[in-house]
């Protein structure tokens, strides 16, 4: 594990029903990298990102999150990361704007105006800014909720199949923000069922099966300037591990 890893797991384990969703798995992610955890469903991606939210207690393992324990830590944890699961976790009544003044208050941060519509203009929801969050389609919903995540600025970013519902513009609205975040040393761990599409917002590929990485396969070009486009790029493998 590196020294200067910004999330630090070694030998995890869970279970679900008596069911081993995570049998001793071993990560390390060091600042300024992107990693996409790949894997069909039931591989353990959700149960890995809500762990590392703090949202599920592992059952045994180590954990560190920017030099915090999991989860004894949590709740310092929680103040680095942002995080976009399955569910937007989106309040329908209200409007765009609303939400993300409700949710900077939970941050315990207040945002300023000037910064909610900042993040509403950079995933292109400034003119619906207004509009009650139930008339939004779900691509517009998942953008939202993207929002929602950067809002404080945090270090890191959970994020469970963040394609979903978005088209091509808003792909590569997605890729600019995880180059940006890249660029200030943020981490980003996002999932997928495949490399496709999250090849080109990430630097390192980690394949879950069985509840451990099994491969790993860092990316030829990485994140260039927010481009997601993956034409012409092909996973360079840097080393094949079975975790033992």
């Amino acid at each position: 594990m590196a020294a200067n890893a910004v999330i630090s797991i070694r030998g995890l384990q869970k279970k679900i029903n008596r069911k081993a969703i995570l049998n001793e798995l071993n990560l390390s992610i060091v600042s300024s990298e992107n990693v996409a955890i790949l894997g069909p469903n039931g591989a353990g991606k959700t149960t890995l990102l809500r762990i590392l939210a703090s949202i599920m207690r592992p059952d045994a393992g180590e954990i560190r999150v920017c030099g915090y324990h999991l989860p004894t830590d949590a709740i310092r944890v929680r103040q680095h990361l942002g995080v976009v699961l399955h569910q937007p976790m989106l309040y329908h009544d209200l409007t765009a704007e609303e939400n993300l003044r409700f949710y900077s208050r939970l941050y315990g941060q207040w945002q300023t105006k000037k910064r909610i519509g900042a993040v509403l203009e950079e995933v292109g929801l400034t003119d619906r800014s207004q509009d009650l969050v139930r008339t939004y389609s779900r691509g517009m919903q998942q953008r939202l909720a993207i929002a929602r995540a950067i809002l404080h600025e945090p270090e890191i970013l959970l994020l469970d199949e963040p394609l979903t519902g978005l088209d091509t513009e808003a792909a590569k609205m997605l890729s600019k923000i995880l180059y940006q975040m890249k660029e200030r040393g943020g981490v980003v761990v996002m999932t997928g069922h495949s490399s496709a599409g999250l090849s080109g917002m990430a630097d390192r590929t980690c394949t879950l099966e069985n509840g451990r990485i099994v491969l790993t396969a860092q990316i030829d070009e990485g994140i260039v300037g927010g481009n997601s486009s993956s034409s012409g790029r092909h996973d360079k493998m840097s080393h094949q591990e079975q975790v033992q």
